[in-house]
């Protein structure tokens, strides 16, 4: 009966997350409703205020100051005017016959730079209008090339992106961001590769049958005026915080940390594994430096600084608590009966770790329809399982940490997820338009290169 009351639980939650309620209602209602059906309707309240809260809170203490940062950083980015220059820049360079290729790229060097995903979103979206346009591409393979910039290798592959995704498994497998590099590329680039040529593919064929941008009515966007007097700075300007936020993430992660000698801290706080943390603070350390090289040199330009980071700290709540209220879920869930049913049936799917952890994350990312999410609830409730089987294996935590991060990325774009629903509304597009499109290039294909990373990472290790 419990693991039955687990299956409805996660089917309602998937359902009602796509109808558009949100989780920070859904998660521990369903949380409780299963405990209810599992029959331990005596233990709701407890359920509640000790095993969903705890794990709540305990995922906020341990990544707020990441989602903080984070959303701090990708507003300055876009209210400093640095966005828009460097989108600017890029069509500048590629002009308006590659227009795919251009959307792509404008979005990955933001997204890899630390932007956030729905800051880039709204930021490209006008210039690919305008790009698809004058280029006579439909409009509705525009969410498609924004999404494979935003969504995919730069999310989960390429080394050194300061996502969430990429950080989340960093306390866990005692790894930094920069895990399994080669094979991160090597997985980037056959996302950034395949996907351009689908979606090129796409064009040519909308070309051959005489269709062109399209005239259906387009719903705009509420833009917000940017926080600064002249907004305009040169391309090499404002890749200086992008840059910035790679090069001191991989300065403190391979050489200022390492140099240290950090046992002090394990002393001073019980419990705390500076080899676990490491990674984490590199990538605070470097989008704090970002985000104040911003304010100051833009110091001058600066029209509502207060504005500006007031709407980035806030803007950093609704993501922190939709993601821990998630790993409240998952930790309720992981404490039923039936739930062990349900682990044994994943851990066992295959002999090789890799295999068992991919699909995991898949299906809970899945569900959840948010990469964060399922990652978290995963690793929350198998992460401990998963380093023990890779330690009994020999496989590198690192090779772990980077098939965990890719498979958090392919399933997380079904119909209900958030992500796709807000990137759909921004272009004015609806699911039967543009999804089948999106699909491809952020499940299909990240799909392929997950399989790629896991069928390399079993022959010839991690590297």
């Amino acid at each position: 009966m419990s693991t039955l009351a687990i299956v409805i639980s996660l089917l309602l939650l998937m359902f009602l997350a796509y109808r558009g309620i949100s989780v920070l209602l859904l998660a521990p209602l369903l949380a409780m409703l299963a405990v209810f059906i599992s029959g331990d309707a005596p233990l709701l309240l407890p359920t509640y205020t000790d095993t969903f809260m705890r794990a709540l809170g305990n995922y906020v203490i341990q990544f707020f100051p990441l989602f903080l940062l984070g959303a701090l950083f990708g507003q300055l980015m876009a209210d400093s005017g640095a966005a828009q220059s460097i989108a600017n820049g890029i069509v500048n360079k590629l002009g308006t016959h590659h227009v795919v290729l251009t959307v792509v790229i404008a979005c990955a060097v933001l997204t890899y730079g630390g932007v956030s995903l729905f800051v880039v979103a709204f930021a490209i979206f006008p210039i690919s209008r305008e790009l698809f346009r004058r280029a006579d591409v439909p409009k509705r393979l525009i969410p498609a090339s924004i999404a494979l910039g935003s969504f995919t290798f730069t999310m989960t592959a390429l080394p050194g992106t300061p996502s969430i995704q990429n950080a989340i498994p960093i306390p866990y497998f005692a790894t930094n961001s920069f895990a399994a590099p080669g094979l991160g590329v090597i997985a980037g680039i056959i996302m950034l590769t395949l996907g351009t040529l689908y979606i090129q593919s796409r064009v040519r064929k909308a070309a051959a049958n005489g269709e062109g941008y399209g005239d259906a009515d387009e719903q705009k966007p509420q833009y917000e005026d940017v926080g600064v007097a002249n907004p305009q700075m040169s391309l090499g300007l404002a890749l200086v915080p992008l840059v910035m936020v790679i090069a001191l993430n991989a300065l403190f992660t391979y050489a200022v940390f390492p140099s240290l000698d950090l046992s002090y801290i394990s002393a001073a706080f019980e419990g705390v594994s500076p080899s676990s943390q490491t990674g984490l603070w590199a990538i605070l350390i470097a989008l704090l430096s970002s985000s104040a090289w911003l304010v100051i040199t833009r110091w001058k330009h600066w029209v509502d600084l207060k504005g500006t980071v007031n709407k980035g700290s806030i803007g950093s709540l609704l993501p922190i608590f939709n993601t821990a209220s998630e790993v409240g879920y998952g930790a309720v869930i992981a404490s039923l009966a039936g739930f062990a049913i349900i682990r044994d049936a994943v851990l066992n799917i295959s002999a090789n770790p890799l295999v068992s952890e991919a699909v995991a994350m898949s299906v809970l990312s899945g569900i959840t329809g948010s990469s964060s999410g399922g990652l978290s609830i995963a690793l929350q409730t198998l992460g401990g399982e998963y380093l023990a089987m890779a330690q009994a294996a020999g496989i590198d935590p690192e090779l772990m940490h980077r098939v965990a991060t890719l498979a958090s990325g392919g399933m997380d774009t079904l119909p209900h997820s958030g992500a796709v629903i807000t990137l759909l509304t921004i272009c004015g597009l609806t699911h039967r338009q543009s999804y089948g499109h999106l699909a491809m290039v952020t499940i299909i294909l990240p799909l392929a290169a997950l399989v790629s990373v896991i069928t390399l990472g079993t022959l010839f290790g991690s590297f």
